[in-house]
């Protein structure tokens, strides 16, 4: 059965919330990670999913959206954000196919690497979602 719109919707919204809990994780979010993150959802992930928002565009765009708010409101708990994307996993299992888990650990990793690399906070996190992302609930 395929997932409803707002599903898809919330799904796209968590991702911004754990793209920017990687990049918040060294408690500062850098130009370069947000411009990391733009790019890839512009190539890789608007690609996945032809469903629109409210707005009539990409869903996937929710994804700068929700990341680009919360850098906006300086919102400096990674670990909640990273905590609300695992619930959001565990809730919805069936969205977490083989290639969307690997897009989003690519995804992860690019946004960490974008400023002068991988760093310990970054390493940790990286880790943890690689974990977390192989299990199959």
């Amino acid at each position: 059965m395929r997932p409803s719109q707002d599903i898809i919707i919330a799904f796209y919204q968590n991702l911004g919330k754990l793209f920017y809990a990687i990049a918040a994780v060294d408690k500062h979010v850098e130009e370069a990670e947000y411009t990391a993150l733009k790019e890839i959802v512009k190539t890789k992930w608007t690609k996945i999913d032809p469903v629109d928002d409210d707005f009539h565009t990409d869903a996937a765009y929710q994804i700068e959206t929700v990341f680009d708010w919360l850098n906006s409101e300086s919102f400096s708990d990674s670990e909640t954000c990273y905590k609300e994307f695992l619930d959001f996993k565990r809730a919805h299992p069936s969205l977490f196919t083989e290639e969307i888990k690997r897009l989003i650990l690519s995804t992860a990793t690019k946004i960490a690497a974008s400023f002068h690399g991988l760093n310990k906070s970054e390493l940790m996190i990286l880790a943890k979602l690689s974990i977390e992302l192989k299990k199959t609930k």
